[in-house]
């Protein structure tokens, strides 16, 4: 079940607005996480393996829980003709879990004593586990903006900080466990300030130039792991974050290059690779060069591209200290592309358009890590050149719409996804196969004194009707002398439908 609302107020005057957002969602879902094994897809695509560890019919409750409730406030001001000032401070509230039923798990696993009946010691139990996040994230984002003649300086920044508190209960299990038993209590808290100044110049009636900077500064402090309690993190990252770039406009033809440098710090679950093992931040090059034509009734636009990366964190299949996979450090790749988009309005009840990106996306060195289980541990291969997982060579999707009537529309959306890899090592057994699908989507508009608007919504997805993975996992391992591979898919809804209606007061 899903449910959410959204609710709004807003003061306005000639030179200030405050207005205030409240957003706020909850959701419970069965577990779909694990995937379809490749070789079964064709006997049963809905099969779920969630909750099949209870004995007999699946775990009714093998579920994700969730609530998000999200406050916010902005105010904008204008001070004169020349001088602005926006602000906004936030508090997002997370509450939730995911329950599973766990068999045959030891005691010892979850720091309990192996229970004795007699002359007999127990080593392991069915459980019914829920783990817990209760997080909350707030802070505050601002900009001044100062424009005269040719120039625009914006000075802005922001500090946000998220507290995180993550704790493992058991509200059932087959040997006598209190209810409720907690095994661990972890806090996460990372800090995160900025700081940038910003300034755009007219050079002269055709060109403009803008260059940026950014400094950046996060803090993380972990108190431990489910599966490493002892590990305690606390690093601080100092970031420098440049762009700079030029644009050109004469008459309907505008063009742009531009060039940024970002960097990125290690997610959470990244440093549970052990204190020698830590990863380092991710550091990102993107140079883009852009030209766009535009007139009432037709707009062509083409944006080429080249990202470096130094760092990039991914899966390679290696271990951690608790025998879990993390993501490791590949000293460089690169995505380079162009990107097509097209739209055309030759009559005012008909429009189209599409887009098409073409792009090579590669690690230039990969080690991939396999678990050998004929003689334990790990052994290595490595690949050079190989395409980066999930980065399809073609995408591709084109809409065309139709207003049949007033206050009626009515639209189909094609799009089209090459072939990709499931993981770094370009290997054809663990491949994910282009598909194609065809949606259409109807809209009546209704307007009264009392309702600014109302939009009836009628969607069918996948018309079709196509059996397609647009997403899944892989995993290999050594056995009886040969490698074996396993892929996991998600697979998509054939034809299905969605009504909606969206109010505006």
């Amino acid at each position: 079940s899903l449910n959410s609302f959204f609710l709004s107020t807003a003061y306005l005057n000639k030179k200030s607005s405050l207005r205030f957002n409240i957003l706020s969602g909850k959701e419970t879902t069965y577990q779909a996480w694990n995937g379809i094994l490749q070789e079964t897809l064709g006997k049963n695509r809905t099969y779920n393996s969630a909750g099949t560890s209870k004995p007999g019919s699946p775990y009714e409750n093998e579920t994700d829980n969730y609530q998000q409730d999200n406050y916010q406030l902005f105010f904008n001001h204008q001070f004169n003709g020349n001088l602005s000032f926006n602000t906004a401070v936030f508090l997002t509230r997370g509450l939730g879990y995911y329950e599973q039923y766990k068999a045959n798990q030891s005691f010892d696993t979850y720091g309990l004593k192996e229970p004795v009946i007699g002359n007999d010691t127990l080593r392991k139990t069915d459980l019914v586990s829920q783990l817990w996040l209760d997080n909350y994230f707030f802070g505050n984002v601002f900009s001044l903006q100062y424009r005269k003649n040719n120039s625009q300086l914006t000075i802005g920044g922001g500090i946000n900080r998220y507290d995180g508190s993550h704790f493992g209960k058991i509200i059932w299990s087959q040997i006598n466990i209190p209810k409720d038993y907690s095994w661990y209590n972890l806090d996460a808290r990372k800090k995160d300030a900025s700081a940038y100044v910003k300034l755009q110049q007219k050079l002269n009636s055709y060109l403009d130039a803008f260059a940026d900077i950014q400094y950046r500064s996060v803090n993380y402090k972990l108190d431990g792991f489910r599966k490493n309690p002892e590990l305690l993190i606390e690093n601080r990252y100092k970031f420098f974050n440049p762009k700079l770039g030029l644009t050109f406009t004469r008459k309907d033809i505008t063009g742009y290059i531009s060039y940024a440098m970002s960097n990125k710090e290690p997610n959470r679950d990244d440093f549970e690779a052990g204190l020698l093992k830590q990863p380092r931040h991710e550091t990102l090059h993107d140079l883009e060069v852009g030209v766009e034509k535009k007139s009432d009734a037709f707009l062509f636009a083409a944006t080429g591209y080249y990202m470096l990366y130094h760092n990039q964190l991914v899966l390679t299949g290696q271990i951690n200290d608790v025998g879990a996979y993390t993501r490791t450090n590949i000293p460089r790749s690169y995505r380079i592309g162009l990107e097509l988009q097209a739209s055309v309005k030759p009559e005012p009840w008909l429009y189209a358009g599409g887009n098409v990106t073409v792009s090579r996306n590669k690690v230039r060195n990969f080690s991939e890590f396999i678990d050998d289980y004929d003689n334990s541990g790990q052994v290595t291969y490595t690949y050079d050149n190989t395409d980066i997982a999930f980065s399809p060579t073609v995408t591709a999707s084109a809409t065309i719409g139709f207003l049949p009537f007033q206050n009626g529309e009515i639209s189909f959306t094609n799009k089209y996804v090459s072939s990709q890899y499931l993981d770094n090592t370009s290997n054809q057994s663990r491949k994910l196969l282009d598909f194609y699908t065809l949606n259409s989507r109807f809209i009546y508009t209704l307007k009264s004194p009392l309702l600014k608007e109302v939009n009836l919504i009628m969607q069918l997805n996948n018309l079709l009707d196509k059996k397609y993975e647009p997403n899944g996992y892989t995993y290999s391992y050594l056995y009886g002398g040969q490698l074996q591979t396993e892929n996991y898919l998600f697979p998509m809804a054939g034809i299905n439908w969605m009504l909606g209606v969206n109010i505006s007061l």
